[in-house]
């Protein structure tokens, strides 16, 4: 009889998704190289490894254990100094390595969001440009019919000159800019950080800085409180694997590109009125669960 429990509580573990897990691919599509940065959340247990390296067309696979969250970004224009100590001018962890061992973006930096089997068995998800903009990044869930959302179009080109990171060119002259920073990082004012007086969604509104983030990226996160149209959610018994790809567009990398990612009619934004093909089958599981709990009532009967 033993061998029949395991056998059908694995069924119920399976069509209940208590064991569901992520994995997540990490590609870039940039003409430069890209040193993605992982960070988990407070008390999460760290994926495999924490930061890397990946040159143009190269990707990797990272698996995560059920219940993760975290986010992950990108690093530009990264060397190790004569001493060996490593570091970046965009998106930096300051941890001296490639790893970067439990250390977040220093920004500005385009970043990728995740909360694995979350409330109601979702995964939550979005691209955020609060803490500014480096390289353009597209989050794409690999099944369940559940939405793209990122920024794929290139924001350095078109940054606003007082929120503009430049690089100093090598012959001293007048460099490039290599990042986008936001209004909160470069003027450090409530009014921009939703802090203090504006530390509520009634008090901090969109400024026209954000909305110059909002208008090239509809999808992404502007600023602290902009929930309903830049979280994304599904199943997460339909998409255990994400896709992030760094320059989803070839023409993003040299030109202002795509405004938005592509769309289609499956799109689920938390706070809005839409649904997406995975909530509707979320609606579905009862009817699974309680057949398998059905046929287990069954087995339990004939071989007691």
């Amino acid at each position: 009889m033993s061998t029949m429990m395991i056998f059908f509580s694995a069924i119920f573990v399976s069509l209940s998704g208590v064991a569901a897990a992520g994995r997540f691919t990490v590609a870039n599509n940039c003409q430069y190289t890209v040193w993605p940065g992982v960070l988990s959340g407070g008390g999460e247990e760290m994926l495999a490894t924490t930061g890397f390296e990946l040159q143009r067309g190269e990707s990797r696979t990272l698996d995560a254990p059920a219940g993760w969250s975290g986010r992950f970004w990108g690093r530009t224009l990264c060397a190790a100094d004569s001493a060996g100590k490593f570091a970046c001018v965009t998106g930096d962890c300051g941890s001296g390595a490639v790893e970067c061992s439990g250390k977040g973006a220093a920004p500005p930096a385009t970043l990728a969001e995740f909360t694995l089997g979350g409330g109601g068995g979702m995964d939550f998800y979005d691209v955020s440009l609060v803490d500014g903009y480096n390289v353009p990044m597209l989050v794409a869930p690999q099944g369940g019919g559940c939405n793209a959302t990122g920024c794929a179009a290139d924001l350095n080109a078109r940054c606003p000159a007082d929120l503009r990171v430049v690089a100093a060119s090598h012959d001293g002259g007048g460099g490039e800019s290599v990042a986008c920073k936001s209004a909160c990082d470069a003027f450090g004012s409530p009014q921009y950080c939703c802090s203090g007086a504006y530390g509520s969604p009634d008090t901090c509104k969109p400024t026209s800085y954000s909305e110059f983030f909002k208008n090239a990226c509809p999808r992404a996160y502007s600023y602290a409180y902009d929930d309903a149209t830049s979280t994304f959610t599904c199943a997460a018994t339909a998409a255990a694997d994400y896709l992030i790809t760094f320059c989803p567009n070839t023409s993003s990398q040299k030109t202002s590109g795509s405004s938005s990612p592509a769309t289609n009619s499956t799109v689920a934004y938390v706070g809005g009125g839409e649904t997406s093909g995975a909530t509707r089958c979320m609606a579905r599981m009862p009817v699974a669960v309680g057949f398998a709990l059905s046929l287990l009532k069954t087995c339990l009967l004939l071989f007691r």
